[in-house]
């Protein structure tokens, strides 16, 4: 005589939601499978009937339907799992911070993953994740130059008020020099590497055709920039471009133009004198990161010099004025001034500190 499949009952609460989760399209796959199986044993179907339809073997349905006995609802999902034992806990995290306190071995000038791990004998994946996780960044570095100017904060309020309130009726420029900017000739195009990735390609070997200079103005209204390349980079040089430049500005009552320390942006009473309605805003010593011109030299040595050619420095000179034409004509806006705060004391600190 056939076994009869063992009478299972719910209420009609969990059978609805057995039902929904068996329709859901989001549910997981397996707890639509648990779910259907355990609505066809609540029909009354045999063990048989239900390993056949799903494809698995007998004792499954009937650990999951012993298991529904028990604790109901809940049964189609996983009960908690204690994971795969830890291998590298506290104990390793603390081994890997006294690691990097300590002077890396003779001949290293810094700690990295790979060196790490031969060190103690570990996993470098090991490493790179424990790295990951507390945040250190070995290869990665930050640096800060701290004036020593006793009058720092008063010409830093002066020129970071100049960029966040300028005053009414006058033109706010921030000037400097790219100097010794070279005209170097050597093969480019497009690359292969080993993995079959394209990138940008250029020859180890190259010529010196010459330097040039760039003189240069960034309005901070709007971002638009004034240059003149010149051969050399004398105060005479500097003076003529800010003539030129102020025939080029719209007219202002007032131009307040800041500048660094350089020495040939200093001993120009003369020239102010006949300049009336020019004042010279000079950054504090060892702080020339608060001109704000700096920001769109790093844009206009990435975006025209680097990986370029030129034959010689008059092409190197059209180049960078159909760079300027280009970047007022697509790109000039007024940059946002802020500035990270970075504090040296850090350096004092060590990794397991900043980690805790």
């Amino acid at each position: 005589m056939p076994r009869q499949p063992k009478q299972v009952t719910c209420s009609p609460e969990v059978r609805q939601e057995l039902e929904r989760i068996s329709k859901r399209k989001t549910s997981q796959a397996r707890h639509v499978e648990r779910a259907r199986i355990l609505l066809m044993v609540l029909d009354g179907a045999s063990v048989t009937e239900i390993a056949k339809k799903f494809d698995i073997r007998p004792n499954t349905v009937i650990d999951r339907r012993d298991r529904f006995i028990k604790e109901g609802y809940d049964s189609i999902f996983d009960r908690p799992r204690t994971g795969k034992p830890q291998v590298y806990g506290s104990d390793f995290k603390e081994l890997v911070l006294k690691t990097l306190e300590g002077a890396p071995p003779p001949g290293y000038s810094q700690w990295d993953g790979p060196l790490l791990a031969r060190i103690l004998d570990v996993s470098v994946h090991a490493i790179w994740r424990l790295l990951r996780k507390e945040g250190i960044c070995l290869a990665r570095r930050r640096s800060w130059c701290v004036s020593t100017d006793p009058e720092f904060s008063s010409k830093a309020a002066d020129i970071v008020g100049l960029y966040l309130s300028p005053p009414e009726n006058a033109l706010v420029l921030s000037v400097d020099e790219k100097t010794t900017i070279q005209a170097l000739e050597r093969r480019t195009g497009y690359v292969y590497t080993s993995n079959k990735k394209i990138v940008n390609g250029y020859s180890h070997t190259y010529k010196r055709h010459g330097t040039i200079n760039l003189f240069a103005a960034l309005e901070i209204a709007t971002g638009k920039v004034y240059g003149k390349t010149k051969s050399t980079k004398k105060r005479p040089d500097f003076l003529e471009f800010l003539d030129e430049l102020l025939l080029e500005l719209p007219q202002s009552n007032e131009y307040h133009v800041i500048l660094d320390n350089l020495n040939i942006h200093k001993k120009c009473d003369e020239w102010i004198s006949r300049h009336k309605n020019v004042h010279f805003h000079y950054t504090p010593t060892s702080a020339s990161w608060l001109n704000m011109i700096e920001i769109w030299f790093c844009i206009f040595s990435r975006k025209c010099l680097r990986n370029a050619t030129f034959s010689g420095t008059t092409e190197l000179g059209h180049a960078i004025e159909a760079f300027m034409a280009s970047y007022n004509e697509n790109d000039a806006h007024p940059f946002v001034w802020r500035k990270r705060e970075v504090k040296g004391a850090q350096l004092k600190n060590t990794i397991e500190n900043l980690c805790h």
